[in-house]
């Protein structure tokens, strides 16, 4: 009776230690971990679970890597860790670390490219980002598509760059090969280049094909164009000029300034979005010449001068009533 008593017991007690065992294994899996506050992972390319599992200890998001790996071996699910950066929530568990390394979904980091945003203010914007590194030049003008564009914590500049010169290529290659022959532009280059004005003289985007329409007749007909815009360019490289126009900055002569010149600048003045590039290459018909803001945020456009003085003089009503001049 005492043997059995003592087998009992011993089973008993054998019993109450895979329990509590099995208890601190599933524990150390699925219990919350030791992260204070929401933080984020890197995982370099071509990383094992070993390396990874001594990084996350490193940086307190797990308490032990040899606990982690073997954990990891015996309950987590199939899959392959992803590399990329990712966001781990405070106190998350050894389980919830591998799920999301796991699930691939990375951190997503956007730098933001504004619709006829200059290259210097890309190139700025760039340098400002911390998490990029690296130098670069300043874009070619016209040369980046405005968009939103991914980035890695640590990617060289140029690698970003190149991704935003990349799509523009390829959308105005799109855009090029579907063009109207009503189009007066004879390259993409020129596209580009009658595309940056048109994104700078219209905020509206129900506009742009009709000033693209007004800009086409003054090249057809030999018109100057005369955007303010290309007078301000050589100035400050597309950035705010923050004052008025001079009258000799209006008789500039230079490559950009299409008050003392015909046809189109030397290049881009800005980088023009897609339905900037669109609207040059299938313009509004239209005999509109001159324009003139309308008070609206728009324009009124005109066929003829005398309609353009009436409509300007109609602009300056609005503008002295608003106290503006």
């Amino acid at each position: 009776m005492i043997l059995r008593g003592k087998a009992w017991l011993l089973a008993l007690g054998a019993a109450l230690v895979l329990v509590l065992g099995s208890a601190w294994f599933l524990g150390g899996w699925y219990m919350g971990g030791p992260l204070a506050k929401p933080a984020t992972f890197s995982v370099p390319e071509g990383a094992g679970l070993s390396e990874i599992s001594s990084e996350l200890e490193r940086q307190g998001i797990i308490s032990s890597a040899g606990g982690f790996r073997l954990r990891a071996r015996v309950l987590g699910a199939g899959g392959t860790i992803k590399a990329g950066e990712f966001a781990i929530p405070a106190a998350a568990s050894a389980a919830q670390v591998l799920d999301i390394l796991h699930g691939g979904q990375v951190v997503r980091r956007l730098v933001t490219v504004p619709e006829g945003m200059p290259s210097i203010m890309v190139w700025e914007r760039l340098m400002a980002q911390p998490l990029l590194t690296g130098e670069v030049a300043v874009p070619r003008e016209g040369s980046v598509l405005p968009d939103s564009y991914d980035f890695a914590r640590g990617e060289p500049r140029a690698a970003v760059v190149k991704r935003m010169q990349a799509a523009m290529d390829k959308t105005l290659a799109q855009l090029w090969a579907k063009r109207s022959p009503n189009t007066v532009v004879k390259t993409p280059q020129e596209a580009l280049a009658l595309a940056s004005i048109v994104e700078k003289e219209t905020g509206k985007p129900s506009e742009r094909r009709m000033v693209a329409g007004l800009y086409s007749n003054r090249i057809r007909t030999g018109m100057p164009l005369q955007a303010d815009p290309t007078i301000i360019y050589p100035i400050t490289k597309g950035k705010p000029l923050g004052r008025r126009i001079r009258q000799s900055e209006i008789a500039a002569i230079n490559g950009y300034n299409t008050y003392s010149m015909s046809g189109l600048p030397n290049g881009p003045i800005t980088n023009p979005g897609r339905d900037s590039i669109a609207a040059v290459l299938n313009p509004a018909k239209t005999d509109a010449l001159y324009m003139v803001a309308d008070g609206t945020g728009g324009h009124q456009f005109s066929t003829t001068l005398e309609q353009h003085n009436a409509a300007v003089a109609k602009w300056f009503a609005i503008r002295r009533a608003r106290g503006e001049i």
